[in-house]
């Protein structure tokens, strides 16, 4: 099942639940590059900025989709 289709799904509840997850998931991701800006674990540096980069790539996507869904 795609995300769209996972969003389009969700109950009340459900969705509240997912926007506090997608909360919870960005500050991770703030902190992991404030951790990377820091000069922490040097040796993963590029690893972690890369899925850095992924996480908010689809933190962004799977909020555009439930705005979508919201709106639809």
């Amino acid at each position: 099942m795609g995300l769209h289709i996972a969003l389009t799904a969700l109950s009340e509840p459900q969705s509240a639940n997912f926007q506090q997850l997608l909360q919870q998931l960005d500050q991770d991701r703030t902190w992991l590059l404030q951790q990377i800006d820091c000069g922490r674990w040097p040796d993963l540096r590029l690893d972690l900025a890369a899925l850095e980069r992924e996480l908010g790539q689809l933190l962004t996507r799977a909020s555009e989709l439930q705005e979508d869904s919201e709106d639809g």
